[in-house]
């Protein structure tokens, strides 16, 4: 699994010596942009939505557009724009016309969405991103776990090899059981202050930590 360090991480000279880590970079946080190219082995480039959502602000799509062709180039990689909260046609009407190419971007597919719109999505993207919001904001709970439960199951079902799942704002998740093939999350920039730990030490702990590699089934899990 591949574990995107959320940013901006401040001071830059602790950015700095995170160097060879992957991370994410919005574009409603752009800040360690440059300095992310120069020194991650990878940048999943956020749209920025969830920012946007949570500070009511609103998505300027033309602005993102010119930013992703800007710095769009493999190995990174870019997530389509989506709506948090919002219903498929939304999803469909946010990503309309996204002009890069598949392989080097992923759509989000959000957990109280239909697992046929997920399976849509998986039969025509390499990458999809899996996104907590409404009922299953909160990462971690039983319903959301019952949820990817759910997501997973349908996805090995209809298909021998899972697609390049990503989890949004899952890192948390890095020891399964769901094979996440990558996530990401703010962990390192928002706690390693207050744990009193090097970010970069941080950032080795939590990459250390992996999934399985398949998936074997939806776990029995006690009723809330």
């Amino acid at each position: 699994m591949i574990h995107y360090h959320g940013t901006p991480i401040t001071p830059k000279r602790m950015l700095l010596e995170m160097s060879g880590r992957h991370f994410c970079v919005s574009f409603a946080r752009p800040d360690d942009l440059e300095n992310c190219l120069r020194i991650g082995q990878s940048l999943m480039l956020d749209n920025g939505a969830f920012t946007a959502f949570t500070t009511g602000k609103a998505f300027d799509k033309s602005a993102h557009l010119a930013w992703v062709e800007e710095h769009l180039a493999a190995p990174h990689w870019a997530v389509v724009p989506d709506v948090i909260d919002g219903d498929e046609q939304q999803q469909r009407d946010s990503m309309a016309n996204w002009p890069f190419p598949k392989e080097l971007s992923a759509p989000v597919w959000h957990l109280g969405l239909s697992i046929d719109w997920l399976l849509e999505l998986s039969d025509n993207w390499p990458r999809i991103c899996l996104g907590s919001s409404g009922q299953y904001w909160e990462v971690g709970s039983q319903s959301w776990q019952r949820r990817m439960d759910e997501a997973f199951d349908a996805l090995a079902r209809s298909r021998k090899h899972l697609p390049w799942v990503h989890g949004m704002r899952m890192l948390s998740q890095s020891n399964g059981p769901w094979p996440l093939a990558s996530a990401d999350s703010t962990n390192v920039a928002r706690n390693y202050k207050r744990n009193k730990e090097h970010p970069d030490q941080m950032a080795k702990r939590i990459d250390s930590v992996q999934p399985a590699k398949k998936w074997f089934g939806a776990r029995q899990m006690e009723l809330v």
